[in-house]
């Protein structure tokens, strides 16, 4: 307990920048805690208990280094003291000037003080001061800019360490003083927790040493190449909290008030979750539902955040991948409602929710559970931000497959073009960039040729054709919703926006039409779409239904158009 005390607690010293802060300013002293410390944390640290909340002091998750949320919205600010004097927090500048102070009263059984900050502008370095009575507790080298919050399975616990030209992306981390990293330890509850447990690496400036600490430890490469890209587009300081756990499904991220709204069991005890999943398909994690939102997100919900990163589904290939069209949406909106109540309404209430549509992992894959939940991803509408998903954006990442990873395929290495087309989404949907690009093309029109057996496609951007893989497109022939008899569809021809299909045997009863539909579809940055700026088509499900001829329907060449919809009461017999 002592050496949490410590750590928390005393302030710790650092090399601080010239007021007014630049990006182009000399870089930080990188800070590095004790190795005992940084031990004690990520493994024995117990919860906290009622004598050190007697004390005052900044919640777990408040540190020197730490970035708060800037304007327009206010940092919220919380800790733990003793009952009677008011809590004062001052916020100065690094030369001791007083920038604002903010009172609050000690509260509850559970002693907390919380005080929401003025907006600030980006830049620093601050120190942020909270004091009671005669004691006093200092944070020093404190910036405000973006804050991030990254969570999910494996693949984004992942660290710098384990992806391609990692020595490079390390040796590169000293150049980013002002993208600073925090990531909470693994741990879950059977009740919601007010603050974490235990921290696997406090607010540090990242080092090639905190960034690669040791495969599927910390820091998370998706999330700290994320945040590299978007400091590099935006200039300012970006913080990103990492809580994360591999081999775990939705549902243990999920609220009960979330899993309820989907039909799922509230019982943390239920044999529900597990009696779906075979014996050989255990998953590495918690399983239980809730357990990992009570003690590693429900603890965050004060915390003022700029947006999310989410990159999690694999388990759920094994388990309700069915409900994952309503349990994703219910966990976003959920996380929202929580997240922005909980930080006294300055986390906005659409929160930018960025997610990595699954990747690949068996070539040969008995069934197509991964298909279906790259579908489920998107609520069953094959692009975000929709209706059910609003102020979200995607990643497609199927084209990334790693045969040959040492982590296993399902843990594709390349993380660079994860990030990358994440960062894209975040510009356009989290900052508004009109002009980015973060859509890949998607099908607007279908024309069936009848007498030629031809199927045209419009597509929504400027096409470009890498692989006329034969079976990258399949129709349905089938007569009957369920099953479906599908069929490949080969590409004939590739126009500017439109694809023409062969349809071979397929030609009055086309009631459907697939693309991408494999756990496996194709071979790395090669699958058969994708627009001028290389970002892949991403997979798709339509129901095809009449729309009435034509006009010239009488000309050899004329077709029928069918209209396009989301494949909702086809996809039963998917």
């Amino acid at each position: 307990m002592a050496a949490w005390v410590l750590l928390v607690l005393a302030p710790v010293a650092a090399a601080p920048l010239q007021l007014p802060w630049h990006p182009q300013s000399p870089p930080l002293t990188p800070f590095m805690p004790p190795q005992p410390l940084c031990d004690a944390l990520g493994t024995s640290l117990p919860p906290w208990d009622g004598a050190l909340r007697a004390m005052l002091g900044f919640a777990s998750y408040y540190g020197d280094h730490m970035v708060l949320q800037k304007e327009p919205a206010g940092a919220v600010v919380w800790g733990y003291g003793e009952p009677g004097p008011a809590v004062t927090v001052v916020l100065s500048g690094d030369g001791g000037l007083i920038i604002m102070k903010k009172t609050a009263e000690v509260i509850g059984p559970s002693r907390t003080w919380t005080t929401v900050l003025d907006p600030m502008d980006q830049g620093g370095p601050y120190v942020l001061m909270a004091g009671q009575g005669s004691q006093n507790v200092t944070l020093q080298d404190i910036y405000f800019g973006d804050v991030w919050l990254c969570s999910g399975q494996s693949n984004m616990v992942m660290t710098v360490s384990q992806i391609v030209n990692a020595s490079q992306e390390l040796a590169d981390a000293a150049r980013y003083p002002y993208v600073r990293v925090f990531a909470a330890a693994p741990a879950r509850s059977d009740v919601e927790l007010e603050d974490l447990e235990r921290i696997n690496l406090p607010w540090s400036i990242p080092t090639a040493e905190n960034l690669g600490n040791g495969n599927f430890t910390y820091f998370s490469a998706v999330c700290w190449l994320l945040g590299r890209y978007l400091y590099e587009a935006l200039r300012y300081p970006v913080g990103l909290v990492e809580a994360a756990w591999g081999g775990t499904p939705i549902e243990a991220w999920s609220s009960p008030r979330a899993l309820q709204a989907c039909g799922l069991p509230e019982d943390t005890g239920s044999p529900a979750l597990s009696s779906s999943i075979s014996p050989h398909q255990q998953l590495s994690g918690p399983q239980t539902p809730s357990v990992l939102w009570n003690a590693m997100i429900h603890p965050l919900l004060n915390m003022t955040l700029r947006g999310i990163a989410w990159y999690q589904g694999e388990a759920n290939t094994l388990l309700h991948t069915e409900l994952y069209n309503c349990t994703f949406p219910a966990l976003i909106a959920d996380w929202r409602r929580a997240f922005h109540a909980g930080s006294a309404g300055q986390t906005e209430l659409l929160l930018p929710f960025g997610f990595v549509q699954l990747s690949t992992y068996r070539r040969q894959s008995p069934d197509d559970s991964f298909a279906r939940l790259r579908w489920h991803q998107t609520a069953d509408l094959g692009v975000v931000p929709n209706a059910r998903m609003p102020s979200t954006f995607m990643a497609v990442a199927m084209d990334l497959c790693d045969e040959r990873s040492p982590y296993g395929s399902v843990h594709p290495r390349d993380k660079q073009n994860v990030a990358h087309r994440l960062q894209l989404g975040a510009r356009a949907v989290a900052y508004g960039e009109k002009d980015v690009v973060f859509q890949g093309p998607y099908p607007t029109r279908a024309i069936l040729e009848v007498t030629r057996g031809l199927l045209n496609l419009t597509y929504s951007q400027e096409l470009v054709c890498r692989q006329r893989d034969t079976r990258a497109f399949e129709v349905c022939c089938s007569s009957q919703p369920s099953p479906c008899s599908w069929l490949p569809a080969p590409v004939v021809a590739v126009g500017s926006r439109t694809v023409t299909l062969a349809l071979a045997g397929c030609r009055m009863l086309v009631v459907a039409l697939r693309y991408a539909w494999a756990e496996w579809p194709c071979e790395y940055q090669s699958c058969a779409l994708y627009n001028t700026q290389g970002l892949p088509a991403p997979p798709f499900l339509l129901d095809a239904l009449p729309a009435g001829e034509t006009s010239g329907h009488s000309e050899p060449t004329a077709g029928r158009e069918l209209l396009l919809l989301p494949g909702s009461w086809f996809s039963p017999g998917i």
